[in-house]
């Protein structure tokens, strides 16, 4: 699929964790010294090391099965970091809205957290935040579709959304992914399981649908995207097109 590259290449959780001392260090004494606090923040992504850690009680993912970088997660993580030297509203509107406060150039953003974590970013944002808007996108279709025949099941409604986009229900396609990934086949689902199983998603569709339909639903969940952020900025990082270039391009 054009714009998706696996990258991965994020150290895990069990190497030094010198590199990430430094970089909130680094996040710490930028912002300190008067660098714009997302420049300095996006340059400590950059900086950063682990692929997994436990802080503060809370386990933080930040790479989903090897590939996929959610860098707002570790965004948030060194948040944390420097809370009391970030104007407040712009945090939130950052890490609650996906609203950043510069409008930096995909090539801008690329540079300040490398190569390697951009491609890793991009498997995120394909593997994770598309899968979400393509199934999101589908429920509306079925919810419409069964609003105007009077029917409406919920539990029913999801397992025709899996259907129809990856020919099986929910429930065994979970059950698949957990015994693929030698996970305990459990009723609850947490958060950092159920991004990977997204992701898993997506390269199961990849395999399982041909181009044109692989295209077709990412123009689907791409307009979902556009609908749900109110078409932000063109340079935003946060949106890409399909190609995985600036939106305009």
């Amino acid at each position: 699929m054009k714009g998706v590259r696996l990258v991965s290449n994020l150290q895990s959780s069990q190497l030094t964790s010198t590199g990430d001392a430094e970089a909130t260090r680094y996040l710490t004494q930028a912002i300190t010294n008067g660098k714009h606090w997302y420049i300095a923040l996006l340059e400590a992504v950059g900086l950063w090391t682990k692929a997994e850690e436990t802080h503060n009680g809370r386990t933080y993912r930040y790479l989903i099965a090897g590939e996929a970088f959610d860098w707002l997660l570790l965004a948030e993580r060194l948040c944390e970091e420097v809370d009391g030297l970030l104007p407040n509203d712009e945090k939130i509107a950052f890490l609650f809205y996906g609203k950043s406060p510069l409008n930096l150039s995909i090539k801008r953003f690329k540079k300040l957290i490398g190569d390697s974590k951009y491609h890793q970013y991009l498997n995120y944002f394909y593997g994770i935040t598309i899968e979400e808007a393509l199934i999101l996108a589908v429920q509306e279709e079925v919810r419409k579709e069964r609003r105007a025949s009077g029917y409406n099941n919920e539990q029913d409604t999801v397992n025709e959304v899996f259907q129809r986009i990856y020919g099986a229900t929910k429930t065994a396609l979970l059950k698949r992914f957990r015994k693929e990934r030698g996970y305990p086949q459990v009723r609850s689902t947490s958060l950092a399981e159920l991004k990977e199983f997204t992701y898993w998603l997506f390269k199961y569709r990849l395999k399982q649908c041909d181009k044109a339909r692989v295209a077709s639903d990412t123009k689907k969940a791409l307009g979902r995207l556009r609908q749900q952020w109110s078409i932000p900025s063109p340079s935003s990082p946060l949106f890409l097109s399909q190609s995985g270039r600036e939106p305009g391009s």
